[in-house]
């Protein structure tokens, strides 16, 4: 967020993947305090879902590097008029350092409000449930050992549970396996984890169709209500 303003037209780069786009639309028109269409947020999405794969490059499955198509969609947002980027994508933010390399505005880190939100709610432990590609490159625990927070994760058996309602569920558009999503929450729970965080924002359709209680975190909720707040607005019904 600027110091002293701000931001005029963010622009979202969507599609990774795009129900979660959608569904971080849906929270920044529907948690605005608004009474009529003007008093809402004007912002710019693209939804590049031909995106290459963020995790398949990260373990090296796939030589198609997604940061150029990255870099390419927010110059095409700067180009339109953003003064900043939004990413509704965690592992996305693998590359956000060569992003910010390659654009003139800021982009709002995801991780980074997500800790500072656990943070200043006094956790000390917290659970990363999120793409293999996220867990393998410690994006978030470098962030979290920035900010004095200690990072948990799934055993390799249960992460291999999160991938497929990843994969498997939510991307393919059907409804997420709770069974196996619980059996990953409760190991967390067992860690004695203050907050599992949804690291993932297709994860945040579980969060919701799941109706899951305030020990998750949800970072698309977090992401929601920094992008309205940074922009002049208020954020209400966040059960943040």
């Amino acid at each position: 967020m600027k110091a002293n303003s701000y931001y005029r037209l963010p622009g979202i780069i969507g599609g990774l993947g795009p129900m979660a786009s959608v569904y971080f639309y849906e929270m920044i028109t529907e948690h605005t305090l608004a009474k009529c269409d003007q008093d809402h947020i004007d912002l710019l999405l693209t939804s590049r879902a031909t995106t290459p794969d963020r995790t398949a490059y990260i373990l090296g499955q796939s030589d198609e590097n997604p940061l150029p198509v990255m870099i390419s969609e927010a110059r095409r947002l700067i180009s339109a008029g953003a003064d900043v980027i939004v990413i509704p994508c965690n592992t996305a933010h693998y590359f956000y350092d060569g992003l910010c390399e390659a654009i003139s505005v800021p982009v709002i880190n995801i991780m980074v409000e997500t800790v500072k939100y656990c943070v200043g709610k006094g956790m000390k432990k917290v659970g990363i449930l999120a793409t293999e590609g996220t867990v393998r490159s410690r994006t978030y625990e470098r962030v979290c050992n920035e900010y004095g927070v200690e990072a948990a994760y799934p055993c390799d058996a249960s992460q291999k549970l999160i991938n497929e309602i990843i994969y498997g569920d939510i991307k393919q558009g059907r409804p997420a396996d709770m069974e196996k999503f619980g059996r990953v929450a409760y190991e967390l729970r067992e860690q004695s984890c203050d907050t599992l965080i949804l690291g993932c924002t297709e994860l945040s359709l579980v969060k919701r169709n799941g109706h899951l209680g305030r020990f998750y975190t949800d970072s698309l909720e977090v992401l929601a209500d920094v992008t309205i707040r940074s922009c002049g607005k208020t954020s209400i019904g966040f059960d943040l």
